[in-house]
């Protein structure tokens, strides 16, 4: 049976798209009950985090954050991260230095390979995943990006595999959620699962991640505004 896990999947094996949605819906919910960490940027986004479970390969980290209109519309938010999100990513996230489409599986579906680079001595990262999206129009209006790790080195898949960057392969899994609240405000909430592969201790990486994941925020206000305010956005 399918769970939402570090471990990636061969093309082949992919599970149905409802499946992968029901999954991220279930850890979307869970994640009400996790663990209560910092607070970041200001007192503006929150964490929670859960430890590894028998299913997990790595434990569970997860931010939220509310944002009125000044910060971004509903529908500004899902154009940046419903639409062309990894290309979108590569432009706030400074380590991302390659996005690229692997395969367009459907309107829903595709596979995308991330190159991430890293200050000495870590080096260059490929991060490969399936993203799948859906799009909930009645109110709530709820948009939901899972990514889930793909292995693109099994037999049939070379063509696709020599897309993917040369680096050490990290792998993670995430599950994105904007959700529209009634006053017109967005919560944002992002869970994700990672290792970065190679040999960084475990310790190092699990220490950093709420104020990793919790930087996305910021960085993507920061550099939506410089585009809405350019009009391109």
């Amino acid at each position: 049976m399918y769970q939402l896990s570090i471990d990636p999947v061969k093309p082949a094996d992919f599970p149905a798209e409802e499946t992968i949605l029901a999954l991220g819906r279930q850890v979307l919910e869970s994640t009400e009950s996790w663990k209560v960490g910092k607070v970041f940027s200001k007192g503006t986004v929150q964490t929670l985090s859960r430890a590894k479970g028998p299913e997990d390969g790595a434990p569970w980290h997860c931010r939220i954050s509310e944002h009125t209109k000044e910060d971004a519309t509903f529908d500004e938010f899902w154009s940046k991260i419903g639409v062309n999100k990894a290309e979108n990513e590569k432009e706030f996230i400074s380590a991302i230095k390659k996005s690229t489409l692997v395969k367009r599986i459907s309107e829903t579906q595709s596979i995308w390979t991330m190159y991430y680079t890293f200050p000495p001595p870590v080096s260059p990262r490929v991060f490969t995943v399936l993203q799948t999206i859906h799009f909930h129009e009645l109110a709530p209006r709820t948009g939901v990006v899972v990514s889930i790790p793909v292995d693109l080195s099994g037999p049939g898949d070379e063509d696709l595999a020599k897309l993917e960057e040369k680096g050490t392969k990290g792998r993670y899994v995430s599950v994105e959620r904007l959700l529209e609240l009634d006053d017109g405000t967005v919560e944002w909430r992002m869970a994700t699962s990672s290792t970065p592969g190679g040999s960084i201790p475990t310790f190092i990486t699990e220490g950093s991640m709420p104020g990793q994941i919790s930087a996305d925020v910021p960085h993507f206000l920061k550099w939506f505004h410089t585009i809405r305010n350019q009009g391109t956005a």
